[in-house]
């Protein structure tokens, strides 16, 4: 059976062919073959992997998953090196009342304005707002721009799932999350959070859970450029249930 490989962030630069970075590769497998097969034919076929090996996550169709979770012809499997922040397909358009429309990924730049604009209601005691800026530094380097990609699907998925559970979870009555993607200048806003809620302490607490979460489980990589040169920014290791390739949920409310 055949089975479409992903990869993104700094696995994408590391296996280029040809001297451009390889986002898709291919792979014959027998029939039953396991995730666990798959990485280790992969990592024996391309042995710079290995540097890799200990700290990524696996996701089968958009999923993450098991080493043991066995594989179907046509299966997408990506390789998921720790997130920073693709071949995916596109949700359709939504209306502005759709308020699935207040979770986005996006190339324009995010109005803030608006999105609080739509999120703040009477009922809503408290609206509190996280704006990610790109700085202009990075480690005592000074950084030129941004450049964000996501597993689009997947992340956007993600997504989603942190903004129901954090609804949940913390009682707040409204969410909207932006996340840029594509190329970002210095004081441009890469992600975008407004949570509306009855109290503020609930506010804060779920606008807080959202952005630490964000940045260790949603497939979304940054590569920083500098005058002189660029790099994949290291990512935060994945929770244990995700880098041993186990597909749960991330516990809410903890530090």
């Amino acid at each position: 059976m055949q089975v479409r490989i992903l990869l993104f962030g700094a696995l994408k630069d590391l296996l280029a062919r040809d001297g451009e970075p390889s986002s898709c590769e291919t792979m014959e497998l027998p029939e039953q073959a396991t995730v666990e097969e798959l990485l280790r034919r992969f990592t024996t076929a391309t042995p710079q992997m290995q540097k890799f090996a200990s700290s990524l996550a696996i996701a089968v169709n958009r999923e993450y998953a098991f080493p043991s979770h066995v594989l179907q012809e046509g299966d997408e499997v990506a390789l998921l090196p720790p997130v920073s922040g693709g071949c995916a397909d596109h949700d359709p358009p939504r209306s502005a009342d759709d308020k699935l429309d207040w979770v986005r990924l996006q190339r324009e730049a995010i109005d803030a304005e608006a999105l609080v604009a739509q999120v703040k209601e009477d009922e809503a005691g408290a609206v509190v707002v996280f704006d990610g800026i790109v700085r202009n530094h990075t480690r005592g380097r000074r950084t030129l721009f941004l450049d964000y990609e996501a597993y689009e699907a997947m992340a956007l998925s993600q997504m989603r799932v942190l903004v129901s559970d954090a609804k949940q979870h913390f009682a707040v009555r409204e969410i909207a999350l932006a996340h840029r993607l594509g190329r970002l200048q210095i004081g441009e806003t890469s992600v975008l959070i407004v949570v509306a809620s009855a109290h503020r302490a609930q506010a804060f607490e779920a606008c807080r859970w959202i952005i630490d979460t964000l940045k260790r489980t949603v497939p979304i990589w940054k590569k920083e450029w500098f005058e002189d040169g660029a790099v994949w920014a290291d990512g935060e290791p994945f929770p244990a249930e995700i880098s041993t390739h186990a597909p749960a949920k991330a516990e809410i409310g903890g530090e």
